[in-house]
């Protein structure tokens, strides 16, 4: 994967860079923690500059993500209603929850679609609540600008900072991202079982 990347980078520059983090939002196994860092790797022995990686890597993030803000907004909230109505109990979900959860990313969604940026596996599936909710896009476009250009700066930067040893970067972040997700996923399984727990009751 990494040679794949390095290759990648090497023959289209600034192009590959954006192909890349693009193809990331729609196959999560190619990591922008691999790619940021190489391409700031790239960018410390001259033959790209820094800015122009990191300019790069959120244009293409922003294209990848965008698709799933476009893909929430196709989904009407009448079929969402249908399908909590068919399935909801299986996961503990019901449309009480979606009024609240609508109204909650309404008034903060926001701030979650900004932090999720910088979190490895959940920075590109925000984006469905976020057209799921109706957030105009031009707020959603901004937040996830910011998180965007974040994320991909300090991942750029430690490329340069680390040198040939770039691939460290992911080590560091792959163990941290992962316990992100398990308290996420932790969460989720109590607020199940308090809901079936109440439901017994």
């Amino acid at each position: 994967m990494t040679q794949w990347i390095e290759r990648t980078i090497n023959a289209l520059g600034y192009f590959g860079i954006a192909l890349l983090t693009f193809a990331e939002n729609l196959f999560p196994p190619i990591p922008s923690e691999v790619i940021m860092p190489l391409a700031g790797f790239t960018a410390s022995r001259g033959q790209l500059s820094v800015i122009g990686a990191v300019v790069a890597g959120s244009a293409g993030s922003i294209v990848g993500t965008a698709l799933y803000y476009f893909l929430g907004r196709a989904v009407s909230e009448q079929a969402l209603r249908r399908w909590v109505r068919a399935h909801g109990q299986w996961v503990a979900v019901s449309e009480d929850d979606v009024d609240k959860a609508m109204h909650w990313f309404g008034e903060r969604g926001h701030w979650a679609l900004l932090i999720c940026r910088c979190i490895p596996g959940v920075r590109t599936f925000i984006s469905l609540p976020a057209g799921l909710c109706g957030m105009a896009f031009g707020e959603f476009l901004a937040y996830s600008l910011v998180g965007v250009v974040v994320w991909t700066a300090a991942l750029t930067y430690a490329g340069v900072v680390l040198g040939a040893n770039y691939d460290r970067v992911a080590a560091y972040i792959g163990p941290a991202a992962w316990v992100v997700v398990g308290v996420l996923a932790a969460a989720f399984v109590v607020h199940v079982l308090r809901r079936r727990t109440a439901a017994a009751g």
